[in-house]
């Protein structure tokens, strides 16, 4: 039998990878279950410092399954409502985990699929990479954080745009918008997301969790609440082993080595 999703952890990086190609890894209520036990397990395993969170196929993700939705029927309201509890609460457990969360969108994506992949800290595109909102076409509205996440890097103006008229956004157009971190030629996508979430698993974590904290919750504080919480981080950074680490490397001019 086939796992809609896949997962590993090599070294100190856990890759969630989403195994569905032959339906455009379209989320349904299996691959929704397994997402969720996968990032139940990712929280809970202390030797993960960085995650990174790809797909099998041409697609990234298309969103929702069509498939799911004709297949509840007259049930749909009622399975979307039990489904989405669990699934958001899991999605919204990976967007906040305390370390850092790599995206590397292979191709389209839409739907939902795009909550899963903008809720990363870095999103990588390969150039083949498209977006489209797809929600409007089919009376439907957006799910797993796709409104939050995009209107976070676009503004609500743009937001609208691209969920009320479902035009598709080059690669090129969304690094241009903000929506991504970054475009890499197709085939060096996977190789150029594993680096760099290898990378960042041999970095400083506290230090890192802790900037996610500062600059994720920026837009909410004011400037007094924004430099009081940069005061408490920083001594509590300062106490840490990574920070005596971090200034010995520098002083001696070599390559810290940032220990679990």
């Amino acid at each position: 039998m086939t796992h809609p999703i896949l997962f590993d952890v090599h070294g100190h990086v856990a890759t969630i990878t989403l195994n569905r190609p032959e339906k455009a890894n379209a989320i349904d209520l299996e691959s929704s279950r397994a997402l969720i036990e996968i990032i139940d397990k990712v929280a809970a395993n202390p030797s993960v410092r960085a995650v990174l969170v790809r797909a099998i196929g041409r697609q990234f993700c298309a969103g929702g399954s069509i498939d799911f939705f004709v297949q509840a029927g007259a049930e749909l309201p009622e399975t979307l409502d039990a489904l989405l509890g669990p699934l958001h609460a899991a999605l919204y457990k990976l967007a906040t985990l305390p370390v850092p969360v790599i995206s590397a969108i292979n191709g389209p994506v839409g739907g939902g699929g795009i909550g899963l992949a903008l809720c990363a800290d870095i999103v990588l595109a390969a150039e083949s990479m498209k977006l489209r909102g797809g929600y409007s076409a089919i009376g439907l509205t957006p799910d797993v954080g796709a409104s939050w996440f995009l209107t976070r890097r676009i503004g609500a103006m743009r937001a609208k745009q691209i969920f009320f008229t479902n035009n598709l956004l080059s690669s090129r157009q969304c690094l241009e918008l903000g929506i991504v971190s970054e475009i890499v030629p197709d085939d060096q996508l996977a190789a150029h997301a594993v680096a760099l979430a290898e990378t960042l698993a041999q970095g400083a974590t506290g230090a890192l969790g802790r900037i996610k904290r500062l600059v994720d919750g920026a837009h909410e504080r004011s400037l007094e609440a924004q430099l009081q919480m940069e005061h408490r981080l920083m001594v509590e950074s300062a106490t840490s082993p990574h920070a005596i680490e971090g200034i010995a490397a520098f002083l001696e001019k070599r390559a810290p080595r940032f220990l679990p």
